[in-house]
């Protein structure tokens, strides 16, 4: 496999520290609210190169962090008058529940900064030893960013032009102005925790470095993460890793590329910052990956409503055959034995995701394959040649996250069908096609046939 390296600037092949075993870190939210539809493209990219790398037969550690402590964390709790650790608690468990609907799976380990406290002084204490970070006047600990020589390396920024477009306010207590905080005294009213600086809590960056040498050793496989944490979020965790173990952090550095909404910046001043829990209300979460992933992770994506529509009835087409092919397999109408001859799109989704996980070409293998699946059984309405045929769709479908095994369907869709059949039942159409709209937005489709309702998941 070879994998575009932020680093170097260019595809190269890839190579675990230990062979069959991947280690990768990829920065989490922070929980202070519902996930927008910019989180969720890391989430949904990192948990397919995850699902792929161990289709490959590898065994991957995947860690991803929740931030629960920091600035937006403690403001947003003060506003409603709850504790950080409620905040943390509420929208990690609203986090899970957008998580599942793109079907991203859990990682090995979501570790919080809160529960890391002591190595994250350890690892500070560690940094002001080797002359790495000191004790500012106001009790803040920050690191100097001029005693690590590779400062910018992973960006491309360069020190002294960024330092002339920077001054040092009044009173300010940093050495030099790009010097960041590891630990903050405490403020009036925040949560604090005892430590060698003093009473205070963790900077932001400190955290990903604290947790990942924990939990994955002092050298990643992979780090990754969207686009705009290269700098200075991603430059810093460099820094600070490296500064203490003099070892490198991270062997390979993957970046997704940013999101707009409809050709536009997101963001919450022009009023189109979505959050994935207004989106899935709308469209079918499984959509909503399969958008995504259309695209080749590092480029930058146009969200708008025209494209999530194109992507639902991508889903649909991909989704009736494999309704198809369960009738046919259900019939129990067997043929003579007979090889599907399918394995070319395998090999083809191999070769694209191989190539820094080309999921956009990988998706049109898929299509490829589906039409291929529709011919071959249109032909020979045989149940061993559709299990065969499944069989492929399943495994390649399941790779990308597009395959979710079948939910027993809730009271609650049943009561609504329900509703809807007695309704067309009345001929009160209206009552019926606003039912059958509620049911979409809720995930579900109905297709009335002569054989009766049928309750599709979408």
């Amino acid at each position: 496999m070879r994998i575009y390296n932020s680093m170097t600037r260019k595809k190269e092949e890839f190579h675990p520290v230990h062979e069959g075993e991947v280690k990768i870190y990829a920065c989490g939210p922070t929980v202070y609210n519902f996930i927008h539809i910019g989180n969720a493209r890391p989430l949904i990219v990192f948990d397919t190169l995850r699902r792929y790398l161990e289709y490959r037969g590898n065994q991957v550690t995947f860690v991803q962090n929740f931030t629960d402590i920091d600035d937006k964390m403690i403001r947003a709790a003060n506003e409603q008058g709850i504790t950080v650790k409620e905040l943390g608690e509420h929208f990690i468990a609203e986090y899970f529940k957008d998580a599942q609907a793109l079907n991203v799976r859990p990682a090995t380990v979501h570790p919080k900064a809160t529960e890391h406290i002591d190595d994250i002084i350890q690892l500070i204490s560690s940094l002001i030893e080797k002359g790495h970070a000191y004790l500012a006047e106001n009790g803040d600990v920050y690191y100097d960013v001029k005693s690590f020589e590779g400062y910018g390396k992973l960006s491309g920024q360069d020190l002294e032009d960024r330092e002339a477009g920077a001054r040092i306010e009044i009173n300010d207590v940093k050495r030099d102005p790009m010097d960041f905080a590891l630990w903050k005294a405490q403020k009036p009213g925040e949560p604090a925790w005892e430590s060698p600086f003093g009473m205070g809590r963790p900077g932001w960056h400190i955290e990903c470095s604290a947790m990942s040498q924990k939990i994955l050793g002092d050298t990643l496989d992979i780090h990754g993460g969207g686009q705009d944490l290269k700098f200075p979020h991603h430059e810093n965790e460099i820094a600070q890793s490296e500064g203490a173990t003099g070892k490198p952090f991270a062997n390979y550095w993957m970046h997704n590329g940013y999101i707009n909404i409809d050709n536009k910046k997101m963001s919450k001043s022009l009023g189109n910052f979505r959050t994935v829990r207004e989106i899935t209300e709308q469209y079918a979460p499984i959509a909503v990956r399969l958008f995504m992933l259309s695209a080749q992770y590092r480029n930058p994506l146009n969200f708008s409503a025209e494209l999530l529509e194109q992507a639902e009835s991508g889903l649909k087409r991909i989704y009736n055959c494999v309704e198809n092919l369960n009738y046919l397999i259900s019939s129990q109408k067997k043929g003579k034995e007979q090889e599907a001859g399918l394995d070319e799109f395998r090999q083809r989704f191999i070769a694209v995701m191989d190539d820094d996980l080309n999921t956009a070409d990988a998706v049109s293998v898929i299509f490829e394959l589906v039409r291929e699946i529709n011919t071959l059984t249109s032909e020979n309405e045989d149940a061993a040649l559709a299990e065969q045929c499944l069989s492929i769709l399943r495994e390649l479908l399941d790779v990308l996250g597009l395959w979710k095994e079948e939910d027993e369907i809730p009271e609650e869709i049943l009561a609504l069908a329900e509703q809807r059949a007695e309704a067309r039942a009345q001929k009160n159409w209206a009552l019926a096609d606003e039912i059958r709209d509620t049911l979409k937005q809720k995930g579900y489709e109905i297709k009335d046939g002569a054989d009766g309702m049928k309750i599709n998941k979408i």
